[in-house]
């Protein structure tokens, strides 16, 4: 049987632990990471979080979002259990959609130094308007800066019909 050894997956707490405590509070030391055993080719990882919650920061009512999380590895990668956990952290923080996304991003690249990561919220409407931020990295000098370029000049060329919110 192949698998991950146990030194492989030193740092992750999280996974299997049945007394999950969940905080409130935006937290980014929650995260996780575990070694990419497939270092020697690009493929993405995806995330698809249909539950996140954030806080307005000027009424405090609840915003929610579909949250899109895509990556290329590198060495390491998100552990998903604490990825749900820290993007659970959000539920009372107080920040605009566009705010949010670029800090999920930003703790995301801190965290793992992808090649490449992309963040896309698609917010359900309040007041007959939806906001759906995207943003995305690719590492510089790289081709997955030129990557980067190239997605965002093209993520939304093709807007999806809005009638799922």
């Amino acid at each position: 049987m192949t698998g991950r050894k146990e030194e492989e997956l030193e740092g992750v707490t999280l996974l299997g632990n049945q007394g999950t405590i969940y905080t409130f509070d935006y937290n980014p030391d929650i995260l996780e990471v575990f070694e990419n055993k497939h270092q020697e080719r690009d493929y993405f990882v995806k995330f698809n979080c249909p539950e996140f919650t954030t806080l307005c920061p000027m009424t405090g009512q609840p915003d929610f979002a579909t949250v899109y999380i895509s990556y290329i590895p590198d060495v390491k990668m998100v552990e998903s259990k604490s990825l749900k956990l820290y993007l659970f952290s959000f539920r009372n923080h107080g920040d605009f959609h566009e705010d949010a996304m670029n800090i999920i991003m930003n703790d995301l690249i801190k965290l793992m130094d992808p090649r490449y990561i992309e963040v896309w919220g698609k917010f359900t409407p309040r007041g007959g308007i939806s906001i759906d931020p995207y943003t995305n990295y690719g590492r510089p000098g790289t081709k997955y800066e030129k990557m980067a370029e190239y997605r965002m000049m093209n993520h939304d060329l093709y807007p999806e019909t809005v009638d799922n919110r």
